[in-house]
């Protein structure tokens, strides 16, 4: 596997070395060594799938601590345009956000970490996206940015995007009190 950093501390991009031949294909999706190698206490207690038609755009969701959800995602089928966005305090990059096309070709994971607000928006008709999470699912903690706030400025790579009436009423950055 090859680790890369981001512009914003924390994200992590995974490239799996892919073993290919008449067959097919095998990579190894997740290894803890890796995390623990570079400081990372974690532990996944929930997988989750989600599928979706181009144009969806799925965020920006996180959890509230002490729920707060880090997380690890992959691509099984279609492509995304998957979004951080930093919503730490006393971050130097508070309010900027990172994106990465993550496909069925590429099989990169993308590694979140708490302290940050998820999205993603559908490339491909039937596009299935697993994702590991730190932390279960808590109704009652849940919290977003709108995925279009104008001083976030960005481009979701879609044209007509599908937003959920959840997703509508998110509120923008300059409304939002963080909890990290």
């Amino acid at each position: 596997m090859t680790i890369q950093t981001t512009t914003l501390e924390g994200l992590l991009i995974i490239e799996p070395k892919v073993f290919a031949d008449e067959r097919g294909y095998f990579f190894e999706s997740f290894r803890l060594s890796i995390f623990q190698e570079r400081g990372h206490d974690i532990r996944f207690v929930q997988d989750n799938e989600s599928r979706s038609n181009a144009n969806v755009v799925r965020g920006l969701h996180l959890q509230a601590p002490p729920f707060g959800q880090a997380k690890l995602l992959r691509v099984v089928r279609g492509a995304i345009y998957d979004v951080a966005v930093d919503i730490r305090k006393n971050s130097p990059t508070y309010g900027q956000h990172f994106g990465i096309e993550l496909n069925e070709e590429n099989k990169i994971n993308f590694f979140i970490p708490e302290g940050f607000a998820h999205g993603f928006s559908c490339l491909e008709d039937h596009t299935i996206v697993q994702y590991k999470c730190t932390n279960y699912y808590h109704k009652a903690s849940e919290m977003g940015l709108k995925w279009n706030d104008p001083k976030l400025k960005i481009d979701w790579k879609v044209s007509n995007p599908i937003i959920s009436e959840k997703d509508q009423i998110l509120i923008n950055l300059e409304d939002f009190v963080s909890p990290y």
